[in-house]
């Protein structure tokens, strides 16, 4: 709703916030403290979180309660054999999206707490994966430095790889027009796919930013893009010109 955002920390507490006033909507206390991704369902009504305890938490928000009341989970997804490292729900709340170190995404069915569909053809752990807006389709990204998309109506096989990489790729995204693909090797460089060509449009890179990059994230419009990287600063870059825009600096650390 462009109003509420989640975030989870290894204080062991998964918050939601108003963006606007700063204030806490919710406060669940986790079982487990190492987590490592958290997401928001479209509706408002879940989040969900996971992490090293192998496991999608998912709760179910009420309005009406305590914000700081503690929290049982609505449902457990229990199939990964590796730590959780991302997770995304559909936009109907029904199913969601993970990824984990064992080398595999799972589509789940939440209600009844199932594994609808496992995509295992990456060789390494898998970092990431973003949604197209159709929700039919989404992309991820593994340490074995291919990116794949999957088109979940067509089973488990991918319907294009994306190689060549010379690192491990921590993070992908999807522009809302489903043509770029920003994928975040943990060398130095963002690089550009068109999904329609299946060929690199452009890299971005600077003689100044010597470090990783952890996180990309696309503008509404898709005209920037923001990438994350280890010198605690977050980068702006143009996606048409390839020109860095601004750098945000505050951080102290990654």
């Amino acid at each position: 709703d462009s109003k509420h955002l989640v975030s989870a920390s290894q204080d062991g507490k998964l918050i939601v916030w108003h963006a606007f006033t700063t204030n806490k909507v919710a406060a669940i206390p986790l079982r487990s403290s190492w987590v490592m991704t958290c997401a928001f369902a479209p509706s408002g009504r879940f989040v969900a979180c996971g992490g090293l305890d192998n496991l999608c938490s998912i709760y179910k928000l009420n309005p009406k309660a305590d914000p700081i009341e503690t929290k049982v989970a609505f449902r457990e997804l229990a199939q990964h054999e590796g730590y959780l490292s991302c997770c995304r729900f559909l936009e109907d709340d029904r199913e969601i999206i993970t990824s984990s170190g064992d080398s595999t995404c799972i589509l789940w069915d939440i209600e009844t707490r199932t594994a609808k569909t496992v995509f295992s053809e990456h060789q390494g752990d898998v970092m990431s994966v973003s949604l197209f807006d159709s929700r039919n389709v989404f992309v991820s990204g593994s340490c074995d430095a291919t990116a794949k998309v999957w088109d979940i109506r067509q089973g488990a096989s991918a319907v294009a790889t994306f190689s060549g990489h010379e690192s491990d790729i921590n993070s992908v995204a999807f522009s809302r027009t489903a043509v770029l693909l920003a994928l975040a090797p943990t060398t130095r460089l963002v690089v550009f796919f068109d999904m329609r060509s299946h060929r690199q449009l452009n890299v971005y890179s600077s003689d100044k930013i010597l470090c990783g990059i952890t996180s990309v994230s696309f503008s509404r419009s898709g005209k920037f893009f923001f990438a994350g990287y280890d010198d605690y600063n977050c980068y702006i870059w143009d996606t048409l010109s390839g020109s860095q825009a601004q750098q945000l600096a505050g951080h102290e650390n990654r």
